[in-house]
């Protein structure tokens, strides 16, 4: 008894004398989760950012995309408007595949005695795409002759293709999947290094996005189209979005190629837009799990893309060809009866450009808002005749108005079919679209193409086609997969460091024969693996707020006439939640603002802002010029992409330069498409500024860099 007594007072005596050990151990404990918490609102804030700015951008793509597809059913096969673009649209300069193999003969292109690079020869073997991997990690350059040889054999190899790839695992090997890669090398090679390369024993999934953004596209593309060469049967690539020849003059596959390949780079990147086109657009892994670049939506059937003719849809950008009475009177998309489960939450507006449309003046350019939430009668407030005559008139076209209605000999004119129109829907689903929480299936308006759709669409899909899981990537992850819909979504990005140093991670999948996902990841950064949890963040967050200062810069106009709305005696302060709403208004990003707020304004008094003092205080410098109309420059800082697209298409010989007659139609174009107007004089007075040798044209690299800005507070 006494033994017992004693060990009862021993064990009150320890826990009296733990008490302050368990109080101070939980108190950091509340502290750490806190601190934690707080990292992750503003690693989730910075991510915002990230992807707004760049699903921005993809908005203006398309939406200046739809105008020049206005400008090609709408204006006359003579107009000069119509021929600066017209090049762009012709899907089939060279029909017959017989044409086409002289096309990719490269005979005369002579490899000098001083290339130190590697030598290929076909059929190629194992050890030759070793060594060009190899090449690649040091930074060497393949000849011309020998990249037009292998782009010869990749594309002979893809028309045998199907449009699904069907693989099988055994017991003896897994499948390896991989997401969006984007020009960065660093990181196939780093998947290379840890999971082994492609075999027959090694078989791996590529899930399109490999080019655009990075600086490697190329190489990745060179690398992908030689292993799947020496192993067919084990390397499969599926078609991203990126894999466009339109989406490559905004986003930098274009502008690579040319500055890797001066001589050849036309021909490389004409036979890159005809081998996009045959890349297979799905692969399904034991009749049971479906890899797909973007997603799907209520109406994918995988039956009828097993038999569309892929290569046609030279760019999903691109709908089928409509006549004019299509166009103006008839039924343009079979998607009009679905249902909008009404609007994602804290997402931005703007017509997707394969739902929903209406008549092409309010499509082609349209405020960032979903077109079926317009009063009708809005939608119908002028004809298209009308809005063509203004069109012309603000862009300063001096050729003749036309009739609209083209002759039957106008080879872009050709009637379409229900059959053509769904077609193309299940193509850019296929590669446009993203998951969402909600049930239901509506346009996808943060991008302006696809759809979102939901988990019902999901299980639907799923049960149809006897599935178990949907395997997709087009959307950058923090830890490179996600989960989601019940765990029959699994999104994949293989992209480290995608938006930023430390960005994110990316991963890649291995699955056996149960079909179970595993996942490995990785940062390809060195630098970004040191980083604490802190450092990291804080790093990612500056970029982020340097780019949405920018953003916020170039838009100085729309803010200062959206804090006015909200100052009627024009006082020169705002409330904060009135700063947060017109901030918004002007920028269409759909941000938390009051939770960024203390980060870009510097300093409030009574919870008002100094909007005039806030907006001279943002820390970005711009070139000086002396030109007469400082507005166009204000209006080039916010199209800058726009800008730099336009420029290449009208780049016909892609020389890298362009008149000052094809400066002028530049901005005749621009200005037509924001519905702006730019005088004839001011452009003219821009070019002359911007000639920096005096020899009558411009190059376009040299431009664009010219009027980079410049954000002063990165470099305090």
């Amino acid at each position: 008894m006494k033994a017992l007594q004693h060990d009862r007072g021993r064990v009150a005596l320890t826990l009296l004398f733990s008490f302050p050990a368990i109080r101070a151990a939980l108190l950091i404990q509340r502290w750490y989760r806190q601190y934690v918490a707080r990292l992750e609102v503003r690693r989730r804030c910075t991510w915002n950012i990230f992807q707004s700015i760049e699903y921005a951008g993809e908005q203006d793509q398309i939406k200046l995309y739809n105008f020049f597809g206005f400008l090609m059913h709408h204006f006359t096969p003579a107009s000069s408007e119509r021929n600066l673009i017209s090049h762009i649209f012709r899907e089939n300069e060279i029909c017959h595949h017989t044409e086409w193999e002289r096309y990719f003969c490269c005979e005369s292109v002579e490899v000098p005695d001083s290339y130190a690079g590697p030598h290929l020869t076909f059929p190629m073997t194992f050890c030759e795409v070793s060594k060009l991997v190899e090449a690649f990690k040091h930074k060497q350059l393949l000849h011309a002759r020998y990249v037009l040889q292998l782009l010869g054999e990749t594309w002979r190899l893809l028309r045998i293709l199907t449009n699904i790839n069907h693989v099988s695992t055994c017991h003896t090997k897994e499948i390896t999947i991989c997401g969006d890669l984007h020009g960065h090398l660093e990181d196939l090679l780093l998947i290379f290094y840890k999971n082994g390369l492609p075999s027959s024993e090694k078989p791996y999934v590529f899930n399109g996005d490999f080019v655009d953004r990075g600086k490697n596209s190329l190489e990745i593309l060179l690398i992908l189209f030689g292993f799947l060469l020496v192993y067919p049967n084990d390397v499969h690539l599926n078609r991203g979005n990126h894999e466009d020849h339109i989406v490559n003059m905004r986003y930098g596959f274009t502008k690579e190629v040319l500055g890797k390949y001066r001589v050849h780079g036309k021909k490389i990147l004409k036979l890159l837009k005809k081998i996009f086109s045959w890349l297979p657009l799905a692969t399904v892994i034991d009749h049971k799990v479906l890899v797909v670049h973007g997603g799907i939506s209520d109406t994918t059937d995988l039956n009828m893309i097993a038999r569309v003719d892929r290569h046609k849809y030279v760019s999903a950008l691109r709908p089928p060809k409509t006549t004019h009475h299509a166009v103006n009177g008839g039924k343009t998309m079979n998607n009009n009866d679905r249902e909008a489960s009404g609007p994602v939450e804290a997402r931005r507006r703007v017509c997707s450009f394969s739902h929903h449309r209406s008549s092409p003046p309010q499509w082609y350019n349209l405020p960032r808002r979903s077109l079926h939430n317009l009063p009708m009668s809005r939608q119908l407030s002028w004809s298209v005749e009308e809005e063509l005559k203004r069109r012309r008139r603000l862009a300063g076209f001096d050729q003749p108005y036309g009739e609209l209605q083209r002759s039957d000999s106008d080879p872009e004119c050709r009637a379409t079919t229900e059959t053509d129109e769904h077609e193309w829907k299940q193509i850019v689903d296929m590669l446009w679209s993203d998951p969402m929480p909600q049930n239901g299936c509506v346009p996808n308006e943060v991008r302006g193409g696809g759809c979102y759709w939901g988990p019902d669409v999901t299980e639907e899909v799923l049960r149809r086609h006897n599935l178990q899981l949907l395997i997709r990537s087009h959307e950058c992850k923090q830890d490179g997969y996600e989960f989601c819909h019940n765990r029959k979504v699994l999104t994949i990005f293989s992209a480290s460091n995608y938006y930023e140093e430390g960005s994110n991670r990316g991963a890649y999948i291995r699955m056996g024969p149960d079909l179970v996902p595993h996942f490995i990841q990785y940062q390809a950064s060195r630098t970004c693996r040191e980083l604490t949890l802190r450092q990291s963040v804080g790093w990612t967050e500056r970029s982020a707020l340097r780019a949405l200062r920018e953003q916020l810069f170039v838009h100085k106009s729309d803010l200062i006439r959206a804090f006015q709305e909200f100052d009627p005696n024009n006082t020169g302060m705002i409330s904060l939640r009135h700063w947060a709403s017109a901030t918004e208004n002007a920028l269409k990003l759909g941000l938390p603002w009051r939770v960024l707020r203390p980060q870009l304004v510097s300093s409030t008094q009574y919870n008002m802002v100094d909007y005039q003092q806030w907006i001279r205080e943002l820390s970005i410098t711009e070139p000086k010029l002396e030109i007469s109309d400082t507005s166009i420059l204000e209006t080039m800082y916010k199209n800058h992409s726009n800008l730099e697209t336009i420029f290449r298409i009208i780049d016909t010989d892609h020389s890298g330069s362009i008149s000052f007659e094809e400066f002028r139609q530049t901005w005749k174009l621009l200005s037509s498409h924001l519905k702006t107007e730019i005088s004839g004089e001011a452009i003219a007075d821009l070019a002359q500024s911007i000639d920096f040798n005096k020899d009558g044209s411009i190059d376009i690299n040299e431009f664009m860099e010219a009027f980079r800005l410049v954000d002063l507070s990165s470099h305090t």
